[in-house]
């Protein structure tokens, strides 16, 4: 069976850390197109921008002074129309949904686990700690948000004690009651004597649901992704190895300079455009020309827990 080979890059990312960051959303972006294609679009957008930069970024199409270049290039007449994905979280949803995974299933499950309490759990949490979709979590409950990612990340995997103390201690409003402590050490462990475990990481869903989006039927996909640590090659096989058991395949994963791919190049635009538009929507403030255009682009199966933007972004009715 002929492979496919998808283009990625991603926005918003910074790790495992999900709070206290410059954006609450991570964006990737999947480009399925030729390089030349993807070379004349580039060379379109530097014809209406007009700007002497070397590289084009999602900044370029965003100033408002552009925004009939990124009406362009969102738009039906635009190469990537119907050729591109972007898989989007609400880096807050996934970390509460982590969160209950650790305490009522499992956490190193990609993406959120399916059982069926611990996302209820989840959806509750999220609705107390940030009602609406607000822009900030409700007052009181920041350190809990920063005191449940530093729980979850691999970041000095060798305290066991020392987060979940932090985590514990920083409860309000009985955000932790009825949570177990043992549940809590027993996942430290696990981090402190397994250094490839990282369950809080955007990336790893993103590049699954590349391969799901893309590969159905067992189709192989070839990631090219924009240069990235986080992808040593343990991991790649790690993923590799996960995806054959669902019947997907990963045939490799290169990576490569922006500068000298012109698909990473409009990756890196296209994921940090949507992920602006999808904030916000989050965060009350939505275009809804933009969004609209942004929604072909989503992938319906990306992280998201407030229900009236989701709504919007994915122009469903919200239940």
């Amino acid at each position: 069976m002929e492979g496919l080979e998808i283009v990625c890059d991603e926005s918003g990312y910074e790790g495992e850390k999900l709070i206290d960051t410059t954006t609450d959303v991570f964006a990737h972006a999947g480009v399925h197109l030729p390089a030349a294609v993807a070379a004349d679009c580039l060379a379109d957008l530097r014809r209406r921008i007009r700007s002497p930069a070397t590289q084009y970024k999602a900044t370029h199409l965003l100033r408002e002074k552009h925004r009939a270049v990124l009406v362009w290039f969102l738009g039906p007449s635009s190469p990537l129309f119907r050729n591109a994905h972007v898989y989007v979280i609400d880096k807050a949803y996934f970390l509460l949904g982590k969160l209950t995974d650790l305490f009522l299933a499992d956490p190193a499950a990609i993406g959120l686990s399916r059982d069926s309490e611990a996302r209820s759990a989840s959806d509750r949490l999220y609705q107390r700690i940030t009602p609406g979709g607000s822009e900030q979590a409700r007052p009181g409950v920041h350190g809990f948000l920063v005191a449940a990612n530093n729980l979850m990340r691999g970041k000095d995997r060798h305290d066991v004690h020392g987060p979940v103390n932090a985590f514990f201690d920083a409860t309000t409003d009985g955000l932790t009651t009825g949570l177990g402590r043992d549940k809590a050490e027993a996942y430290r462990v696990r981090l402190r004597d397994d250094p490839t475990l990282s369950v809080v990481d955007p990336l790893v869903p993103a590049l699954v649901r590349v391969v799901a989006r893309w590969g159905r039927g067992g189709r192989p996909v070839t990631i090219v992704h924009d240069r990235q640590t986080m992808l040593p090659a343990e991991r790649v096989a790690g993923l590799q190895r996960l995806l054959r058991h669902a019947g997907l395949v990963l045939a490799r994963v290169e990576l490569a300079a922006a500068e000298s791919e012109p698909r990473v190049q409009l990756a890196d635009i296209l994921a940090g455009t949507v992920r602006k538009i999808a904030q916000d929507e989050l965060h009350g403030r939505g275009d809804q020309e933009l969004t609209t255009l942004a929604r072909p682009y989503l992938d319906p199966y990306s992280i998201w827990g407030d229900r009236r933007s989701w709504a919007s972004l994915a122009g469903a009715a919200a239940g």
